[in-house]
């Protein structure tokens, strides 16, 4: 770290220390932000790659996201709606919070495209953005929620990522819950504060919150409800898989941080230079987890994906504790074995993808490290905010991720 940061992460400390908090997060705010990737060329397929776009996959591995011959995202075909598409209405405006939550839209007019909303509990009020596809008919249909980074808003978000091009392609609905300045002066989550890492409290009870309005106010699969973010988005993704298992089926961490890894802000800003100091503490519940991070990232180290995938196969190999302690005596449930595949982005990055399994097959976590990536969305769209279109395709392979990841229905049913 340079000499500025430093002093600046000092000064950080000390107003931290004085209660200050706003001023520290101004300041950390502004050390640490830079300008978005300047645009390349968007990733073609590889000549390693079968011909019909989709790398070849390693044992063990489903297939990444394939694209087609002209760049746009394919899906499985259970995903995609093949019905006319609807005419398109205007998203309803911003309510303020007195007014009633509207009800679920009319079956035969379905709202669609990108409104404002917002919900409100004793936490407070957080405005969000909904993306309402042109094939939503008022059948149930999977819902994602989206968590941006700092210096973001939901609208910077959904342009940087394209999750709403992939949503109107495979038909499902995308929440955009958005950070106030008065709750962080950088619009930053505040993923590091015990107040905003518990169930029921702080930003968790918002985000929660809002998933649960719009699962009220439109046809949801309640088996297939999924929470992502970028940065501090990560980081307070990866805070509401650990205390909501019960609503997501699976979670997306790109360039953020495990669940508890600060419990301030000085233990913040060391977790971000060189990774959490202690053994990442598992979730009471796992949650299928996949991780994006580049390791060239100088904003968030890399040692985070590390603690994520910790954290991930802590809490996934609690439920075989039983079963080893019968078969390895003090050896305890062992740490499933990472199967690996290499790639890489023609005139981009190369990329190493690990997926890790329970006894019984099925994947509690995957990571993929972006090589020479630095602190942006992988494969995000050219000229948006922290995007670098020079990596494999983060949106499409978190679709992919989530589609392979619905919920059991014992789990949906305590939602």
């Amino acid at each position: 770290m340079d000499t500025r940061r430093i002093t600046a992460m000092a000064e950080a400390t000390r107003l931290t220390r004085e209660g200050r908090l706003a001023e520290a997060t101004a300041l950390i705010q502004r050390t640490l932000a830079r300008p978005a990737a300047t645009a390349h060329l968007p990733q073609t397929p590889s000549a390693t790659e079968r011909t019909d776009g989709t790398p070849a996959p390693s044992p063990g591995f489903p297939p990444p996201a394939p694209r087609d011959g002209i760049g746009l995202r394919r899906f499985p075909a259970r995903w995609i709606r093949r019905r006319a598409l609807p005419g398109r209405v205007t998203g309803p405006g911003l309510a303020p919070p007195s007014t009633p939550r509207p009800g679920p839209p009319a079956a035969g007019r379905p709202a669609t495209g990108f409104g404002a909303h917002s919900y409100s509990n004793a936490a407070g009020t957080r405005a969000y953005r909904l993306y309402v596809p042109g094939r939503y008919a008022g059948r149930p249909v999977p819902l994602v929620v989206m968590l941006h980074g700092g210096t973001q808003d939901a609208a910077a978000f959904a342009a940087a990522t394209g999750m709403n091009d992939l949503a109107e392609r495979k038909t499902f609905l995308v929440a955009y819950p958005e950070q106030p300045r008065s709750a962080n002066p950088g619009r930053f989550w505040n993923w590091f504060a015990p107040e905003h890492q518990r169930r029921g409290d702080g930003e968790p009870s918002l985000i929660a919150g809002i998933t649960r309005q719009v699962m009220d106010n439109y046809q949801v699969d309640a088996d297939r409800v999924y929470v992502a973010g970028f940065s501090a988005g990560g980081a307070m993704a990866a805070v509401m898989a650990a205390v909501y298992p019960d609503l997501y089926a699976a979670a997306g961490v790109h360039s953020g941080l495990a669940y508890a890894a600060a419990g301030n802000l000085p233990a913040a800003l060391a977790a971000m230079r060189k990774g959490a100091s202690g053994r990442a503490r598992p979730a009471a519940q796992p949650v299928p987890l996949i991780v994006f991070h580049g390791d060239r990232d100088a904003t968030v180290s890399p040692a985070n994906a590390a603690g994520l995938i910790d954290q991930a196969l802590a809490a996934g190999t609690a439920g075989d504790q039983a079963l080893a302690a019968g078969t390895a005596g003090r050896q305890g449930a062992v740490r499933p074995a990472p199967v690996t595949q290499d790639g890489q982005v023609p005139g981009g990055h190369a990329y190493t993808r690990t997926c890790y399994q329970d006894t019984a097959g099925a994947t509690l976590a995957e990571n993929w490290t972006i090589h020479q990536g630095g602190h942006d969305w992988s494969g995000g769209v050219p000229h948006e905010s922290y995007t670098d279109p020079r990596g494999p395709d983060a949106s499409a392979e978190l679709i992919r991720f989530f589609d392979e990841h619905p919920a059991s229905r014992s789990q949906s049913a305590r939602r």
